[in-house]
């Protein structure tokens, strides 16, 4: 089932890589002298809120005509992008000084609006052939007074667009605010605004193919390099010396088990066993709540299937900077693609277990990550609603997304477990079971599971937590992040790390004759998604300056799902390397 899902998921990143080009290519406007250029205002908000974004219009702009909305995919709407046209009329290779666009008089209510806009660092965003435009609204006044009542507040009026062209195609654009020429905001009374612009083309060599290229420079200069490359050589030499010191330890340790155990058995057979070995007959006793456990190592590999093509997508370059919504589009289609894989593995397993209500188990697979993710995106679409933002979905959208899930993810899902549950996979044991349990010795505290997840987490965290901050910065602010490569290194530092500690601690349970090693075993591998949202709370009361009710709900809500998915990921790779583990050692020596 595996192998045939392949040449599925492989069609479907051909036609995602297909879409994101024809959406790239759509910008490739060849224009003549005079030929009218699209230019769309997008959305404005608190410059440290990434998350609260308003509809441009929902400040009191004045438009030089009738706007028109943009037709946004699936993915722009997700991201929040709502485009509409602009007031600003910016003609292929015709210069302008000083134009009006329009006129608007403010009321005192629309003046106390901007003015409130103004002292939160709102920004607005634009789009010209498809190129991003930034700028600040106004500005805040404060001249060394302490008291904020005596700031003065002001909106700037008049912007300069300045435009690089090659040849017929628009190469670059930047907006800068006039300084001087602002409407003073401070009283609340009615106010005569002008809103004027300018016009000026310059030509540039720049190839038009090359266009894009400022926007990934900047998360390349050298000193930017220089830190990635510190984090990578850390969490290396972390690496090493952690697998070398453990790799050591347990070759060490197990060689010196095998000869002892094949002593043992030749010298002395009735000679009581200790150690790992002595746990033979239990130690693959099928674990409490098998249901769950095999939904999680399904819900997990399906989101380690997801997080590999996101990767390979991203290194052949589909997600360049502003490419708007491809991130988004790219993680709803392979997610609903790949759930076959989560069916097919969880069914697959809890069969392996002899598990017998296999429908229950599909749907505990289908709901154990979705279901969480639903309820916080209902909770955080109501706050967006509530405060009018963009990142509202639209109703036709929510209706989008739950045909997806209707009728792709939940048939593919259902496909994946009838074939999980045919694929006659034996659990392959190489001991038997007793038919009673063996009492487990009373342990010390550090080898209960919450001190082992504490250990297992930390070591694969500190060699990413470098990697985490631009990354955090990115996602929750203004940053440009396009070194995909070196995060799939990262990544897959993670995985070893992951996989190798977790190793490590289930070997020393086994030898405390602890056989209850299935579900700790995955709740180590995991922990490191705990220590990310550890993480966030430092990153937010820390290192940002995001606030208000809006920005915190969704920042705290959306990464808890993203770290809850990294622990379902992170543990189904710590459990199968358990498992994995576990059944060569035991299949090492003579179990009677």
């Amino acid at each position: 089932m595996e192998m045939k899902l392949v040449p599925c998921l492989v069609v479907s990143i051909l036609i995602l890589c297909s879409v994101t080009r024809v959406r790239s290519d759509a910008s490739n406007h060849r224009y003549k002298v005079g030929d009218d250029v699209p230019l769309y205002v997008n959305k404005v908000g608190p410059f440290h809120n990434p998350s609260e974004t308003y509809r441009y219009f929902d400040l009191p702009f004045c438009s030089s005509g009738p706007t028109k909305d943009k037709k946004e995919a699936l993915g722009e709407l997700l991201n929040g992008d709502r485009l509409v046209t602009a007031p600003y009329k910016l003609d292929f290779l015709n210069d302008k000084d000083s134009k009006i666009a329009c006129k608007n008089k403010l009321t005192k209510e629309q003046v106390a609006q901007f003015r409130e806009a103004v002292s939160k660092d709102y920004y607005f965003q634009m789009y010209y052939d498809d190129l991003p435009i930034w700028g600040f609204i106004g500005k805040v006044e404060k001249e060394g007074k302490n008291d904020p009542s005596e700031y003065k507040y002001y909106l700037f009026k008049h912007l300069h667009f300045t435009i690089f062209y090659n040849k017929d195609h628009v190469i670059e654009i930047t907006a800068q605010s006039d300084l001087n020429s602002v409407a003073d905001l401070t009283e609340d009374k009615e106010v005569d605004v002008e809103f004027m612009y300018s016009v000026k083309w310059k030509e540039t060599e720049i190839p038009f193919e090359k266009r894009m290229e400022k926007y990934s420079q900047s998360s390349s200069l050298p000193h930017h390099l220089e830190i990635h490359w510190f984090s990578i050589i850390n969490s290396c030499v972390t690496v090493l010396l952690l697998t070398g010191f453990l790799a050591t330890i347990l070759m060490r340790v197990l060689k010196n088990d095998f000869v002892k155990y094949a002593h043992d058995e030749e010298s002395a057979e009735d000679q009581e066993e200790t150690g790992w070995k002595y746990i033979h007959g239990d130690v693959f006793r099928y674990p409490k709540y098998k249901s769950v456990l095999a939904a999680a190592v399904g819900s997990g590999t399906q989101l380690f299937t997801l997080t590999i093509f996101i990767f390979l997508l991203a290194l052949v370059g589909v997600f360049y900077p502003y490419n708007r919504g491809a991130l988004f589009t790219a993680l709803v289609v392979i997610y609903a693609l790949t759930a076959g894989i989560a069916g097919y593995t969880a069914a697959s397993f809890f069969c392996q277990l002899e598990g017998t209500n296999w429908v229950r188990n599909l749907l505990l697979t289908g709901g154990l990550f979705c279901g969480p993710l639903l309820l916080t995106f209902s909770f955080l679409n109501t706050v967006a609603i509530t405060y009018s933002a963009t990142a509202a979905l639209p109703f036709g959208t929510i209706v989008v997304i739950f045909l997806i899930w209707a009728l792709v993810t939940t048939p593919l899902l259902v496909l994946g477990g009838i074939a999980g549950k045919n694929s006659k996979a034996e659990f392959q044991a190489p001991c038997r079971t007793t038919k009673y349990p063996r009492e487990i010795p009373l342990l010390p505290w550090y080898r209960k599971t919450l001190p082992q997840m504490a250990m297992a987490g930390f070591l694969p965290f500190s060699a990413i937590y470098i990697e985490l901050y631009y990354i955090f910065a990115s996602v929750w602010g203004h940053r440009i992040y396009t070194i995909y490569s070196i995060l799939f290194i990262v990544f897959i530092i993670l995985l070893i790390v992951t996989a190798f500690i977790t190793v490590a601690l289930t070997y020393f349970q086994l030898a405390a004759e602890d056989h209850e090693w299935w579900w700790r075993s995955f709740l180590c591998g995991g922990s490191t998604g705990l220590f990310i949202y550890g993480y966030c709370l430092y990153y937010y009361f820390a290192r940002s300056d995001m606030s208000g009710f809006m920005q915190t709900s969704f920042f705290f809500g959306y990464m808890a799902c993203v770290c809850y998915g990294f622990f379902l990921m992170l543990g189904s790779i710590g459990f199968r390397a358990s498992l994995f583990f576990v059944r060569h050692i035991y299949r090492s020596i003579k179990c009677e």
